[in-house]
């Protein structure tokens, strides 16, 4: 039996939180956050029933880390280093051998490395598989709104970061065109420069501002490590596909409301292979896990409790790797799934007919 551990926190705190206290929920934003900064990491679930298609099993434990988003990338690196280190050893006693970093305890400081200095055990942030379902995830909504990205312009928001590098690299392979946003331009145009000489048949240009960037865009990955949503829906142009990577979501709650006619999906929605109870809720229908979740289960699966994925950068080799791993344990992109809803083909027709697109 294999053993691993995957770090959560809460998404959106005061209702997360209050799940475990009550209480929370009549306090004022500030008291809460304040709350979970005093709140001590803990284990809060046994996760069983994992089953490789190689007869492999795996059982796990989700720790929960309460800092929220905003404290995880705005407080002191060593306090949140403390939070995470103190979860990884939690993790260690339970027996796990290899720790996955959660949402934003995967971008916190230097994305893993030195929580990974300071445990007995393996860690992984679970980016290199988030990239590899983003970008099969692209492709198949394309393909089910009927335009292929040998015919779209691709847009990446968030391309100057780990994820979003590797993702516009690889989509790039068969984009027609593709535009690279990010707020620091700086950073955007070396990636554009690698893109180009790789695959040197897709148009690659670069953007500081998303409503620019995203106005041509037929098919969007968005990556980026914001804490409020970045895409609204004036920005998106009619018929566009957006998969939605980031945690907490890039893509705002309005675009559900006020837009018929683009189809929103979140990335790396995955099968887990086996009975798995997870006796967590996060959200997902039964059996399916994230990415970064499944990556740290395939690891564990396939004995290299080594620290796979960390810092700031995940290469395509990293992400191709992955994927074979996925195949070999049985982990397979799941149903779409569209702010915290499954999506199904009927509601998929809708939105191409709205969009004009009815094949």
């Amino acid at each position: 039996m294999q053993q691993f551990a995957f770090i959560i926190h809460p998404m959106e705190p005061k209702r997360d939180i209050s799940r475990k206290y009550p209480f929370v929920k009549y306090l004022p934003d500030f008291m809460v956050e304040e709350a979970a900064r005093r709140i001590k990491p803990k284990m809060v679930s046994h996760i069983t029933g994992i089953r490789s298609s190689t007869g492999e099993e795996a059982e796990g434990w989700f720790i929960g880390c309460p800092l929220t988003p905003k404290q995880l990338v705005g407080l002191p690196h060593e306090e949140v280093y403390n939070r995470l280190v103190q979860c990884g050893e939690i993790a260690a006693d339970l027996g796990a051998k290899i720790i996955g970093l959660g949402a934003l305890t995967s971008v916190a400081g230097d994305g893993g490395i030195t929580i990974a200095k300071r445990l007995p055990i393996a860690v992984t942030t679970g980016n290199s598989y988030t990239v590899a379902t983003a970008v099969e995830g692209a492709k198949r909504g394309a393909d089910l709104m009927g335009m292929p990205l040998e015919e779209s312009t691709v847009a990446v928001v968030g391309a100057a970061g780990s994820i979003g590098q590797t993702c516009a690299t690889l989509l790039a392979r068969d984009a027609k065109a593709m535009v690279l946003i990010g707020r620091d331009f700086a950073k955007l145009e070396p990636v554009a420069t690698t893109i180009r000489e790789l695959s040197p048949g897709c148009a690659v240009s670069v953007s500081g501002d998303v409503t620019m960037g995203l106005r041509d865009a037929d098919v969007i990955v968005t990556v980026t490590s914001a804490v409020d949503a970045v895409i609204l829906p004036e920005h998106l142009k009619r018929g566009a596909v957006v998969c939605d990577v980031a945690r907490p979501r890039d893509v705002s709650v309005r675009v559900a409301r006020e837009r018929d006619d683009v189809l929103v999906i979140e990335g790396g929605v995955v099968s887990v292979p086996g009975d798995v109870t997870f006796g967590f809720e996060f959200g997902f229908p039964p059996k399916t896990a994230y990415a970064c979740m499944s990556e740290t289960m395939m690891l564990a699966l396939d004995g290299r409790y080594e620290s796979f994925t960390l810092g700031k950068t995940v290469s395509v080799a990293q992400a191709e790797e992955t994927q074979r791993l996925a195949t070999k344990h049985g982990f397979k992109l799941g149903g779409f799934r569209s702010f915290e809803k499954a999506v199904n083909e009927e509601q998929i027709a809708r939105v191409r007919k709205a969009a004009g697109r009815n094949k």
